[in-house]
């Protein structure tokens, strides 16, 4: 941990507020958009990732989505998430997760209070009356709503250009949170990019955790960085002895 956290090292924190990103994922082999070779370097976000590349070109997203879910499907929650899973179970405060990830493995690994803003892979969505369901392994455009019978049904997923959900939810608890902690995240999109700063300005304390320094890396009290299944647990760890 970096020097800065000397004079919090004794504080207990009731109330922890934790973003995740792609990063805390990558090691379960889940890709971030940045890795070569993985499913997003094969496709331009534009196309896969936006309400528009869907209504353009609905089998393709849906390809990549069922590719996406079967990935995800096939991923075991690694240390870091098992780390937080405890930190919830055990810490005596709250423990509330914010995630960007649309896989469950922070649920597979047991942790309950936790945020999807960006939705879920398992999830399907009905563009026409907005009914969500879980969705089949495969979705196809053919596939028709089963509360409305409409051939609108979706991945419910946040694409660029969309609100991601919980909003109101996620600023009531960076308001009332002592301490923040950003893990495995770029912190280049918003509204999740504007979180730190939110969180500074009701007195918490804030810590990134991740794999290299992000964009917002200037706006933490306290940094440490290295892969989430060794600083994840590390800090969970020293948290829990508060």
């Amino acid at each position: 941990m970096s020097n800065t956290a000397a004079e919090t090292s004794a504080m207990a924190h009731d109330k922890i507020v934790i973003l995740t990103g792609a990063g805390i994922s990558a090691e379960s082999g889940l890709g971030t958009f940045r890795d070569e070779g993985g499913l997003w370097a094969q496709h331009r976000i534009e196309d896969v990732a936006t309400p528009e590349g869907f209504h353009r070109n609905p089998d393709l997203v849906h390809d990549f989505y069922n590719a996406r879910r079967v990935q995800a499907a096939e991923a075991r929650a690694n240390a870091a998430h098992k780390a937080l899973a405890t930190l919830e179970q055990d810490h005596p405060g709250e423990v509330i997760i914010v995630t960007q990830n649309v896989d469950g493995l922070h649920e597979q690994a047991g942790s309950k209070n936790v945020l999807h803003m960006h939705g879920r892979l398992d999830g399907a969505l009905c563009a026409a009356c907005d009914h969500r369901w879980e969705a089949p392994d495969r979705m196809h455009k053919a596939d028709r709503c089963p509360k409305c019978s409409h051939q609108s049904t979706r991945p419910d997923i946040v694409w660029f250009g969309e609100i991601p959900y919980f909003m109101d939810v996620i600023w009531d608890h960076l308001d009332s949170a002592d301490l923040f902690v950003a893990i495995g995240t770029s912190g280049e999109v918003y509204p999740a990019a504007a979180f730190v700063q939110e969180a500074q300005r009701a007195g918490a304390h804030t810590i990134e955790l991740n794999l290299a320094p992000s964009s917002r890396v200037s706006d933490f009290a306290e940094t440490c960085f290295g892969p989430a299944t060794e600083i994840v647990p590390r800090w969970v760890e020293q948290e829990l002895k508060r």
